[in-house]
């Protein structure tokens, strides 16, 4: 037994299922989410361990073997990826505690945030297909109903966009696994890695391929199907947002990597283009849309689709190094856009708005802020030597590498783009004097936002965000030997026979599994 790899599903679930049987006791759903998380944290350091040791790690769900039951299976990749939804997870509900009044926590706000990081790890731990839709509609309707905490018209305009177009991706998802496992017979992920292997009909392969990157692409807010994302992100409880921009797209790209490096590896002939094209205007189109924006949250937002289409590209190209450079940018934007929506929920607080032309003088009155900003902005720009640079690098290297000029150009170009729209929210928000006729309220009730915490509770709100801030500044100093972990990441998902090995044991013939289970099953 390998309980590591299934305490970071359970325990979420738990501490959800506690804080409902403590529906009425605020504090202690309150502690629960904190306590939660922090065990979270522990056991998710746990599986890296293991996995740093073991390279795999696995379990088979119910006693049932390989690829009969239900697998969850932990790689490096995995590993780094529930760590951080750890961290993440901890970090919010920290922040939680000041941000987040009494209307939304008796309505299920805790709760819900449990399920949301129960989905989120399942997603990332499950062998399974079919399982991973199961943890994709757990998320989705926690994330549902977290965006409609409040009833606002704003938040209730923005869900229906949201859920229509992940209800959409859902249908492909579902429709492209029926007909896999009518093409395959079976859902267990590597045992579908070896049948596609040998399947005749090729062109089928690629439909289904297509199909997978359609759904996983409207989850991760890829281009053209990414509007969703900014008309809904900017009208949560900050906090919410937050936990959005952090896990819930980074799921999608997971699955992007997941699938296309072990099931459909060999249709890159086919769909590479079509990878490395909507990676480029995934791109394009985000950062353009955030130069456009005025609203602190909306500019975010849409460089949250920015930054997907360079972690699409690094799976697009399709070396170790693109893969390894791919993976980097995921872990440091988990980190860098959860911190600066945190950091817009404090400026929130303290100046009344979400708008840059009504903001100001933070860098006088709060420089700690205007630091931990700083940090995250920048490094989101790419700007060394900080963590987003060294993705950005990678990324950079392994597409000319690749020969590919024309979209590294574009990365890089976009780079900069990301750097104007940073300097944007520096200058109106930090630098500049506060405008005059900015009466800047005690409380910080925003729309979505019921808090009713003072002043004093701010450390609440600080304490997350220097932390984040300072995991930022790790990740660009341990640059290096995080990015031979990355390296380690993309050696396993370009050969993923260790994983399908890990999952159904060394030398094993699927085929004879097969007739073995049939011949159990007839015998008296």
């Amino acid at each position: 037994m390998r309980p590591e790899v299934a305490l970071p599903v359970l325990l979420p679930l738990l501490s959800g299922s506690i804080s409902i049987l403590f529906w009425r006791a605020r504090p202690m759903q309150r502690f629960v989410a904190v306590a939660g998380n922090l065990a979270l944290l522990v056991v998710s350091l746990w599986l890296m361990a293991s996995v740093s040791r073991d390279g795999y790690v696995s379990i088979q769900m119910g006693g049932w073997e390989a690829p009969f039951g239900i697998t969850l299976i932990a790689d490096m990749l995995s590993a780094v990826m529930i760590v951080l939804t750890a961290i993440i997870g901890l970090a919010l509900s920290i922040y939680s505690l000041a941000s987040t009044g009494p209307d939304h926590e008796k309505f299920g706000y805790y709760p819900l945030m449990h399920l949301l990081l129960a989905g989120v790890a399942g997603a990332f731990l499950t062998g399974d297909i079919f399982n991973l839709y199961v943890w994709f509609e757990v998320m989705l309707v926690a994330s549902f109903g977290l965006l409609i905490l409040g009833g606002e018209k704003p938040q209730m305009e923005g869900a229906i966009k949201y859920v229509t177009l992940n209800l959409l991706a859902s249908v492909i998802f579902l429709t492209a696994i029926g007909l896999l496992y009518g093409m395959v017979g079976t859902l267990n992920m590597a045992d579908i890695a070896l049948r596609l292997a040998e399947a005749e009909h090729r062109g089928m392969v690629e439909v289904l391929a297509v199909m997978f990157m359609v759904a996983f692409g409207i989850k991760a807010a890829a281009f053209p199907l990414f509007f969703w994302l900014p008309a809904s992100y900017h009208t949560p409880p900050v906090a919410v947002s937050a936990l959005f921009a952090g896990l819930l797209t980074k799921v999608g790209v997971y699955s992007l990597f997941r699938v296309f490096t072990l099931m459909f590896n060999d249709t890159l002939d086919y769909t590479q283009d079509l990878l490395i094209w909507g990676a480029a205007f995934t791109m394009v189109t985000g950062v353009l849309g955030a130069a456009a924006q005025y609203e602190f949250r909306r500019i975010l937002s849409f460089h949250i689709v920015s930054q997907i289409g360079y972690m699409i590209l690094g799976l697009a190209l399709f070396t170790p190094l693109a893969i390894a450079g791919g993976i980097f940018a995921v872990m440091h934007n988990i980190v860098v856009k959860t911190n600066l929506f945190l950091v817009s929920g404090i400026t929130r607080r303290l100046q009344g708005t979400y708008q840059l032309k009504k903001m100001g003088g933070l860098y006088k009155e709060h420089p700690w802020l205007a630091v931990a900003f700083f940090i995250s902005a920048f490094s989101l720009a790419g700007v060394p030597p900080l963590s987003g640079f060294f993705a950005k690098f990678v990324i950079v290297r392994a597409g000319i590498e690749a020969e590919a000029y024309v979209v590294t150009g574009i990365a890089l170009a976009v780079g900069l783009m990301t750097l104007y729209s940073m300097v944007k929210i520096w200058n109106e928000v930090f630098w500049k004097s506060l405008p005059e006729d900015n009466l800047v309220p005690e409380l910080g009730v925003a729309s979505g936002d019921d808090s009713r915490m003072v002043k004093p509770n701010l450390w609440l709100m600080y304490l997350p965000v220097a932390g984040l801030a300072f995991c930022a500044v790790l990740i660009g100093i341990f640059a290096q030997p995080l990015m031979v972990t990355m390296q380690v990441i993309g050696d396993q998902l370009m050969t993923p026979q260790g994983y399908i090995e890990a999952v159904l044991g060394p030398g094993v013939d699927v085929g004879d599994m097969l007739l073995e289970s049939q011949l159990e099953e007839s015998s008296p």
